[in-house]
């Protein structure tokens, strides 16, 4: 029986030319045949480039550079294909070329890499031929990728099409299993990538190990883009260990000043380096994998995308699945530098992964039913809780275990997350329902009435970040016989909700506070006083719709008034930055303005007061701090996903500053700050008639505008990964150094020319 591949072999690229020597050892292991279908379509080894333009030029030049160590790469990848790749005899360029006479094959195997990805191919469509279609065989497919979260428009019913004409099909991601699906009505396994289906020993017979190469006891460094957060990893390693630094070149740039660049690997080389090497830093997939292969310590990183959804990338989920995701960089739970790895955890964890993808192989080539095995592991006894890139850190998951089984830990970004005490966990799912996240929310009743407002106490606006309008809000609570839950600064700078029960004692939840506040046991402390009082909470809408979910109920006694949120900076990093200035000035911070209208509402300062009475201002965007949160470079993971970036508000006020206005809207009030004040049930509405505000309609619409939180979240900083893995291992000055600094020169001036509307259009190319 011979099976005729149809897969990516040819470009001289590691992955491509590995994946596809496993996938023909995985079949052979079988009884059958297996030889790649010599389809040669948009791959090109030449090289030299077309002129296409300075990127080509680039190219050309880089290569006419180290032309002998790129040549030499050329004829190693050629030899380790003719060495160790079965090609049919013929090749095929075209379609018809495949579909006009008979093929020597009794099925066709559609293989693994991104060959169901269309926008690898010239006209941004499928290229039916490595979905088998020129053959009337049957058909499988062996971990396949789309390498798109989703399909184009217009192309479901031809994937659909394709699709069908499978007896067996698999997916090399979760994305693409879902997929499949969603458009073919089939299940599709998630299997592993075939370099994972072949052992260390069988790699091991590929490898070469030239003698002009380190012969181990070095730190490889393989590149496929630039490093970005795997840099200070690669220094502090470097630093730590003494190690030399050896660059697998993946890209042109030289990734450490020290590295000894190797430039003429083919991929029996490639195995070779990663089988020497003492630790691997890396950002490629396949060498993710390879390092898992030979058992060698590795950090890796993944793209933003994959970061802030990790369901969908194949790194992330092959070492969830190994138990080794804390080697990712970037996610808050990675390991220390110089951690060991638990290697035969691990090793049986892959050894099982491998059985089962490999008895879904021999079923598919049997033509028969695929059972998987659904071999237990640590991840199966855990409750359900949201993914760490999407938790906002509310906290109802930890405050409703009715065995104090949850409990909300700092990480490594400076944030907390829920963390699961297995021997205290009865696995009553009550954390799980709890969830914001993982629940649906309900639609809006109706759009909120939105209003200008201020206080009418000039010395309460003046200490509010805008127009006062909490205070007013809290002081109906108050004089109610209530009690007001708010945002505080501790001593050292801790921010956590206090309760307030005497207005006096208010100044010290006003003003804004970019950080996170903690709110471990205020969920609890708020249920026994609603009991016998009314009660205001004040905090981000996660926090609110938190809250609503652990009480069950929006209790009649209860108020609450969510904010127009930029994101919540991360406490830690805020604690250290209040170390860092108290350091500085050798001064005991006593309190933080972070938003002091000194000098007007619309020209906002950081106003630091210290323990001797002295103070420090300056304008909040001047400040290194501020300059970051304005770049969102230390926000939650969650924030750039935020699902309350809309008009349907948890709370039953929303509290903002009425950014937009023009000159000649309140003029006489615009220096004082004006605040958005959003109406947003009818219980808010029933309170905000009884309120001691001036208040003014306002457009919804011309609200949103103003702010834009309340249409989507803000992204990322395109530095944000690099900023929290050098935050995990680098002195916080060191770190301050590097990302709080002032922009360059020509991104200020952009900054001060540029309309809104262009400076939106830029950041949108630049996350792209």
């Amino acid at each position: 029986m011979k099976a005729g591949l149809v897969t990516f072999y040819h470009i001289h690229h590691y992955g491509a030319l590995l994946q596809a020597a496993a996938t023909e050892r995985a079949v052979e292991r079988f009884g059958w045949d297996c030889e790649i279908i010599d389809y040669f379509v948009n791959q090109d080894n030449a090289l030299f480039k077309r002129p296409t333009g300075l990127g080509s030029a680039a190219h050309d030049a880089h290569t006419a550079l180290h032309y002998q160590a790129l040549s030499e790469r050329y004829r190693r990848f050629e030899k380790f294909s003719r060495d160790h790749l079965r090609i049919s005899d013929r090749r095929y360029g075209r379609f018809d070329e495949l579909a006009e006479g008979p093929l020597p094959y009794d099925l066709i195997l559609s293989g693994s890499d991104q060959i169901w990805n269309p926008k690898i191919f010239p006209d941004g469509r499928f290229d039916p031929v490595f979905f088998g279609t020129f053959s009337q065989k049957r058909r499988i497919a062996y971990a396949p990728s789309f390498g798109v979260p989703t399909i184009p428009e217009g192309m479901q019913a031809e994937l659909k099409g394709y699709l069908d004409g499978f007896s067996h099909l698999s997916a090399r991601e979760t994305q693409g299993s879902a997929i499949i699906r969603d458009i073919a009505g089939k299940d599709a396994p998630v299997v592993l990538d075939p370099t994972l289906l072949l052992t260390a020993d069988q790699w091991d017979s590929m490898a070469d190990h030239p003698a002009n190469y380190p012969k181990g006891g070095y730190i490889l460094c393989y590149c496929i883009n630039r490093p970005g957060a795997l840099t200070p990893y690669l220094e502090w390693l470097h630093q730590e260990t003494g190690l030399p630094v050896v660059q697998l070149c993946g890209i042109r740039q030289k990734v450490h000043p020290k590295a000894k660049q190797i430039m003429d690997a083919g991929p029996a080389e490639f195995l070779g380096l990663f089988q020497n090497a003492a630790y691997v830093v890396t950002n490629s997939f396949h060498g993710t994998v390879f390092s898992v292969q030979f058992h060698r310590p590795f950090f890796t990183t993944v793209s933003p995308a994959e970061l802030s959804a990790p369901e969908r990338s194949r790194t992330v989920s092959i070492l969830s699945r190994l138990g080794l995701a804390n080697r990712v960089i970037g996610k808050g739970d990675t390991a220390e530098l110089l951690d060991p790895v638990d290697w035969e955890a691990a090793e049986a964890a892959l050894t099982a992964a491998r059985k089962d993808s490999l008895n879904y192989l021999q079923a598919a080539l049997e033509d028969r039913p695929y059972a998987p095995e659904a071999p237990l592991s640590p991840q199966s006894f855990a409750p359900k809780l949201a993914e760490r890139s999407r938790c906002t850190g509310c906290t109802a998951c930890a405050a409703g275990c009715p065995h104090d089984a949850i409990t909300m830990v700092r990480d490594k970004t400076g944030f907390d997350f829920p963390e699961v005490d297995l021997e205290k966990c009865v696995h009553c799912g009550r954390c799980t329902r709890l969830c914001p996240v993982l629940q649906e929310r309900g639609p809006a009743a109706h759009l909120p009435a939105a209003f200008a407002a201020w206080n009418r106490d000039d010395a309460v606006r003046k200490d509010s970040t805008s127009g006062g309008a909490f205070t007013a809000i809290a002081e109906y609570v108050l004089e109610g016989g209530g009690v007001v839950y708010g945002a505080a600064m501790d001593g050292h700078q801790h921010l956590r909700h206090i309760p307030c029960f005497r207005k006096e004692d208010l100044w010290r939840l006003r003003g804004a506070k970019y950080v996170q506040s903690d709110l471990d046991g205020v969920f609890r402390e708020i249920r026994e006083v609603l009991k016998t009082r009314p009660v205001l909470f004040s905090g981000t809408p996660c926090q609110v719709d938190g809250l609503y979910r652990f009480l069950g109920c929006r209790p009649e006694n209860l108020t609450t008034c969510d904010l127009v949120c930029h994101g919540v900076p991360s406490p830690g990093v805020w604690e250290d930055e209040a170390r860092f200035i108290e350091g500085n000035k050798r001064r005991r911070l006593a309190n933080v303005r972070f938003r002091n209208k000194v000098e007007g509402w619309k020209n906002s300062h950081f106003t630091a007061v210290y323990d001797d009475g002295t103070a420090d201002s300056a304008p909040l965007f001047a400040t290194g701090f501020g300059r970051a949160f304005g770049r969102a470079l230390f926000l939650r993971q969650s924030c750039h996903d935020c699902q309350y970036t809309n008009l349907n508000r948890p709370g039953d006020f929303t509290l903002g500053d009425l950014w937009g206005l023009r000159p000649d809207e309140f003029p006489e009030q615009q220096h004082a700050g004006v605040s958005l004040l959003l109406v947003n049930t009818p219980h808010g509405s029933y309170l905000f008639d009884q309120l001691k505000l001036n208040c003014q309609p306002f457009p919804v619409e011309r609200a949103v505008a103003g702010n834009p939180r309340l249409a989507r979240p803000i992204g990322p900083a395109a530095d944000r990964a690099s900023f929290f893995a050098s935050y995990a291992v680098e002195p916080f000055e060191e770190v301050r150094r590097q990302f709080f600094r002032l922009p360059s020169l020509p991104v200020r001036a952009a900054g001060k020319l540029l309309s809104p509307e262009a400076k939106a259009k830029l950041k949108a190319k630049l996350h792209r």
